[in-house]
């Protein structure tokens, strides 16, 4: 009830992006279905089966938009004083993944009563009784594999969401991360080694800015150095570095070398598949499937990095307010961005590569191709967007206080531009390069 609650009263915005998970949700529980109407009509269980691998595509699109959808969502975030209710971390994550699974749900149904009304069991065959070669229309439709297959995304996108919006608690980071203990019981090793004094002092190695300012100068050092106040703590210590918002990585992430070595295998695989034949189209190779399964892997893996290294480039050459903003942001939301925007690329490399078989086969590619490359087109596209959102959410306090010191509309708005041009100039290249490598092998 408090899923359904949240759901009635939201933003017009918000509901508007669950009500794009639902649609969404809809064209790949009629994809599956129409796998099954397939199954059906024909005994050849090589060729149904590789109709509902297929599917798969579609179905990670739908659940990767279900997730950046679930991240954006308001009603779901944690806020003070929610934990006195009831409504703890954990259970706001219960019921961000019970909301998505009511939107897939009601998805999943739309795209079952469309399917009951194409192959005529609710008011007659429409259509004249056309395209019903992947509805079987003559045969009885097994409602528990209906329903087992339509009860597919909401229990990926569920699960999905619960996956990646759990409660991550600081020792769990810290365990992740390889922690190790320095001198006096420390949690961490720092660079310059303290004296007894130094880590003696009250309140020194409490993590918030506002603790270690009131305590820097409770206690004199033991080693005879005069104490330090918290106006005169050095740029490196916890204090300061507390205080700069945001906090950009200075390493880039370390997806890019094996997101390349992916997207390598991936292009040697499509090429592989057109070398051994199989089919007339991709649909009738199951190695291209796999070709075009790992670029966009390697794609997204080198996605992150890529964008940090757009970053990087914006900065060089003794650049101004606006390239230096651009690029640290760009650095500071690698990960967020660079992932949809890898994803991005290779639907639109795989999309071209189907448009050059479309050009020589015409006949081979039936609506269900053209709501594939639809739907999967939009999902991807519409978690590029969904990102750009929450990645403007997670700075709106930046920029609040750049506003604030006095910037002007203006320089942010040409950091925005420039960044939109950069990530434009590269990834668009990027792609035009892949499309073409993926379309060469395919076409022989």
């Amino acid at each position: 009830m408090l899923a359904l609650r949240l759901t009635r009263g939201a933003h017009p915005a918000v509901q508007l992006r669950r009500l794009l998970v639902a649609a969404a949700s809809a064209g790949t529980g009629f994809l599956l279905l129409s796998a099954l109407g397939h199954a059906l009509n024909h005994p050849d269980p090589s060729a149904s089966a590789l109709r509902l691998a297929w599917c798969a595509v579609p179905l990670a699109a739908t659940v990767h938009f279900a997730v950046a959808v679930a991240r954006t969502d308001p009603g779901t975030r944690p806020r003070t004083g929610l934990s006195a209710i009831g409504l703890g971390p954990a259970r706001l994550v219960a019921l961000s993944a019970a909301t998505t699974a009511l939107s897939c749900v009601l998805g999943s149904t739309l795209a079952l009563l469309v399917f009951l009304q194409l192959r005529g069991d609710l008011t007659g065959t429409p259509f004249e009784g056309a395209a019903t070669d992947f509805l079987a229309a003559g045969r009885p439709l097994p409602l528990p594999a209906a329903l087992t297959l339509l009860a597919l995304v909401p229990l990926s996108a569920s699960a999905a969401v619960a996956v990646a919006l759990r409660p991550r608690e600081p020792a769990a980071y810290a365990a992740r991360a390889g922690r190790t203990y320095g001198r006096f019981g420390a949690y961490r090793r720092t660079a310059v080694r303290e004296s007894f004094g130094s880590y003696g002092r009250f309140g020194r190695q409490l993590g918030t800015a506002a603790r270690g300012r009131r305590t820097a100068g409770a206690a004199p050092e033991q080693d005879g150095d005069a104490p330090r106040t918290s106006t005169e703590a050095s740029p490196d210590s916890p204090e300061v570095s507390a205080e700069v918002p945001p906090a950009v990585p200075l390493a880039p992430p370390s997806g890019l070398p094996w997101g390349v070595a992916v997207l390598a295998v991936g292009l040697a695989v499509e090429a592989f598949a057109s070398r051994t034949g199989g089919g007339s189209t991709p649909g009738d190779r199951p190695s291209a499937l796999l070709g075009l399964a790992l670029t966009a892997v390697g794609l997204a893996l080198a996605g992150p990095g890529l964008t940090h290294l757009c970053g990087h480039l914006l900065q060089t050459a003794r650049p101004g307010a606006p390239r230096l903003l651009a690029g640290r942001v760009l650095m500071a939301e690698a990960t967020r961005l660079g992932r949809p925007l890898g994803v991005v690329c290779a639907v639109m490399s795989a999309a071209y590569a189907l448009a050059s078989l479309h050009d020589r086969e015409n006949a081979s590619f039936g609506p269900l191709v053209v709501l594939g490359v639809l739907l999967v087109a939009g999902c991807t596209t519409a978690t590029l967007l969904t990102a750009a959102v929450e990645a403007r959410q997670a700075r709106a306090d930046t920029t609040a206080a750049l506003r604030r010191l006095g910037a002007a509309t203006g320089t942010l708005r040409r950091a925005a531009a420039l960044r939109a041009g950069a990530l434009l100039a590269l990834f668009g290249l990027l792609t035009l390069v892949v499309a073409e490598l993926s379309a060469w092998p395919l076409a022989r």
